[in-house]
């Protein structure tokens, strides 16, 4: 009551003074807020007060920046220097010595609430077998959301197509140093230029991101499911039949006590077109250079906590290299890999032994001659993460390959080494 009689008076006081001519005829401001907070509720005072505008976000605060690279030694413990792997690591064998085998700078931002932007250029890509290091397009793509909380969403330009968990497990989490012959021969550099639907609950969106984020060795958010049209010949290249292939995914992760398990199926189908450069002369293909390429793949994650598996196997059909013939024929493939891993702390370090064996037998399309391939391969490593910007695997490698095309026949290989890695995130 005592701030109430005070206005009463101040207002009284001012309309004596306003009536002598002794002040002006502005109320003082004291007056104003002591009579409103008296007599007014706050929140009616609050609303009377100008509001300040929110500030426009600038372009740049909805953008961010990361990237890794990753540095290898391969001849260690060598037993035989004509054991390669082109689509594992062109540093395998023969010369090889230090080797940079990616430099990825990553820009993405959410630009507005449903638009999301990803470009990632390698900056350690080979132009040829004696020029390394150049800039090439990775990833670039925009994610459009159907909805407010992006369940559904279309995915436009070059990105990943969701063929196996390994396959769009980025190399930066991936514990064994290169991809699986079985899978990764389906899509060489996991990426084409496409369009692709993903759909999943926010609920589950926010567990993909978790699981990577968590060093759980997650493939990253491609839907629960997902379907997509995509030129077929493999990232940075153009089209050559304009026969889209057609790919369709369906992965789901759920937790049962303290594990997540996240099973998933596959499959892709369409016409793959041998370029001409692709073939040795003397070599005989089809008239149109253009061969059946289907397959389809069931995946099986435990995730590790601490235990994990991932598996993998798939088959299919698609072009290889026929030795009796000389010739690029359509034949079946079949293959897949098993990896058991163990992820263990100690004090800040994470530290994480895992084993892998693999096996293929099928045709590589990407390849000279759609090179024919018969692989076993054992390796055992361990991953070494002292803090969360730097990591180092030591892995082991027991290798059995068979690779054959028009200039290489009867060829098969077999040999140990040792391979390091060092990686930077940042």
């Amino acid at each position: 009551m005592r701030k109430f009689y005070k206005a009463i008076a101040m207002l009284w006081r001012f309309a004596v003074q306003r009536s002598t001519g002794t002040t002006s005829r502005i109320l003082p401001a004291s007056a104003f807020f002591i009579l409103a907070n008296t007599l007014l509720p706050a929140q009616a005072v609050t609303d009377s007060l100008p509001k300040e505008k929110p500030a426009s976000k600038k372009w740049f605060e909805s953008m961010s920046i990361r990237g890794y690279a990753q540095v290898r030694y391969n001849r260690l413990l060598e037993t035989n220097t004509d054991l390669k792997c082109e689509q594992c690591d062109k540093s395998w064998g023969g010369d090889g010595g230090f080797f940079l085998r990616r430099m990825r700078i990553i820009w993405y931002g959410q630009i507005g609430k449903q638009v999301y932007f990803y470009v990632q250029p390698d900056f350690a890509s080979a132009a040829s077998s004696t020029a390394q290091h150049f800039g090439q397009l990775r990833d670039a793509y925009f994610d459009v959301g159907l909805d407010k909380k992006n369940e559904f969403r279309f995915r436009i330009g070059q990105s990943k197509v969701p063929f196996g968990f390994e396959n769009m497990q980025s190399s930066q989490n991936r514990l064994p140093l290169d991809r699986n012959d079985a899978l990764n021969s389906a899509v060489a550099n996991e990426r084409d230029l496409g369009v692709f639907f993903y759909w999943a609950p926010e609920k589950t969106r926010k567990l993909f991101s978790s699981l990577v984020k968590d060093g759980l060795k997650g493939s990253g958010d491609y839907g629960v499911f997902g379907l997509g049209l995509y030129n077929g010949q493999t990232a940075n290249k153009p089209d050559l039949n304009d026969r889209p292939h057609v790919v369709a995914r369906l992965s789901y992760p759920f937790a049962i006590g303290n594990q997540i398990i996240e099973p998933g199926v596959q499959a892709y189908s369409g016409k793959y077109v041998l370029a001409k450069d692709q073939i040795s002369t003397g070599v005989c293909t089809v008239e149109d250079r253009s061969y059946t390429d289907q397959r389809v793949a069931a995946s099986f994650v435990l995730y590790p906590q601490p235990f994990g598996i991932q598996a993998e196997y798939n088959i299919g059909k698609g072009p290889e290299f026929d030795k009796n013939t000389d010739s690029i024929v359509v034949r079946n493939l079949h293959g897949g890999y098993a990896t058991l891993s163990y992820l263990t702390k100690f004090k800040n370090a994470v530290i994480i032994p895992f084993v892998r064996y693999q096996y293929y037998r099928g045709g590589k399309k990407h390849e000279l001659d759609a090179r024919s391939y018969r692989v076993n391969e054992l390796e055992f490593g361990v991953e070494w993460q002292p803090s969360k910007y730097f990591e180092l695997v030591a892995m082991y490698t027991v290798s059995n390959r068979q690779f054959e095309d028009f200039q290489r026949q009867d060829n098969r290989q077999q040999g140990n080494l040792l391979r390091l890695q060092a990686q930077v995130n940042f």
